[in-house]
């Protein structure tokens, strides 16, 4: 395995802390007034155009606008039956629920949550749609999604950095050693026990008359090859989470990519970014606009487009749903 000097690392820790500095020395407040929406999606339109460099910051919305609910329609269709005997009422809730239980009915819902996830396709062309704007351009993706949608979708995977995990690998939960495991063919031959069909789509199906199982056989309960404790999904929930060689080579990428390009006219399009976690996309992408010279600040986001009022004048706030927004800069 590669060591690190952690130089990567420290270098992406940086610009988080600058973020989180601007904003702790804000004296202002957050103005969502950059102008009606049609000015706003004309400024962007020629924002984009003028652009020679566009770094994308992506939150959970951007997946939610593409179709990748976690409740309603797609959680009953995949989960009635521990929705039924659990009272399980959406994705999200039940992986906690679950985990007190087996580990073979744990990761019998876990499967189909990574499976419908990640290994399926989103309903809805956002995804392509944000990719038609940016391909011709110099651009880096900075996102808290884990669900590989921007890959899928034709990004180049060099220009991603995945920073808080992947649905498509595990780790050692306790963890013993810094590495990474893809899950797909494990987490197919589960959904497959439960009695799912695959598609030629890659689409989870359940066949006619057919009575799904809620528990995977034991020998594919995942362990870890090195200690043999359980393996864990590498997702960024505490200090456990595993920074592999390619979490870490992407954040070289990311920085690399910030240095060589603060001179010239950026665009930094946050793209439904909430404020669970600002400090990773939206923090730095305020303290970046306020310091680079030719940079602008593009907020898209359902209810949430705010700007601070320091860099008012070099920021585009619209709000709505994002795939509305982005079919209207087309």
């Amino acid at each position: 395995m590669r060591i690190f000097s952690n130089k990567q690392k420290a270098d992406y820790t940086k610009t988080l802390q600058k973020g989180i500095s601007y904003v702790r020395g804000l004296r202002g407040g957050l103005t969502d007034d950059t102008g009606s929406r049609e000015e706003n999606i004309l400024r962007l339109k020629d924002e984009l155009g003028r652009a020679d460099v566009i770094v994308i910051g992506a939150g959970a919305g951007l997946s939610t606008a593409a179709g990748f609910t976690y409740s309603g329609e797609r959680f009953d269709r995949y989960f009635f039956d521990f929705k039924e005997r659990f009272g399980i009422r959406d994705m999200y809730s039940g992986g906690f629920y679950v985990m007190n239980h087996s580990p073979e009915e744990s990761w019998a819902y876990w499967s189909r949550y990574i499976y419908i996830n990640r290994y399926m396709d989103p309903p809805k062309p956002v995804y392509e749609e944000l990719l038609e704007l940016v391909k011709d351009k110099d651009y880096f993706v900075l996102t808290t999604n884990v669900d590989h949608c921007f890959q899928k979708a034709g990004f180049d995977k060099h220009r991603l950095f995945y920073t808080q995990g992947d649905y498509g690998l595990w780790q050692c939960s306790k963890p013993c050693h810094k590495k990474t495991y893809s899950n797909e063919e494990t987490v197919r031959k589960m959904v497959l026990a439960q009695w799912f069909a695959i598609g030629d789509d890659s689409t989870l199906e359940i066949p006619e008359g057919t009575e799904l199982r809620m528990t995977i056989p034991s020998e594919l309960v995942p362990r870890c090859p090195v200690c043999g404790e359980p393996m864990s999904m590498n997702l960024r929930a505490d200090d456990s989470f595993v920074e592999d060689e390619g979490w870490h080579m992407a954040a070289g990428r990311y920085s690399d990519f910030l240095r060589r390009h603060q001179n010239m006219k950026t665009l930094f399009l946050e793209a439904a970014v909430g404020f669970n976690t600002p400090g990773i996309v939206k923090y730095s992408f305020w303290q970046m606009t306020n310091e680079w010279k030719d940079a602008t600040y593009a907020c898209l986001n359902y209810g949430q487009a705010y700007a601070p009022d320091e860099i008012k004048s070099k920021s585009i706030c619209i709000n709505g749903d994002i795939g509305e927004i982005l079919s209207q800069l087309k």
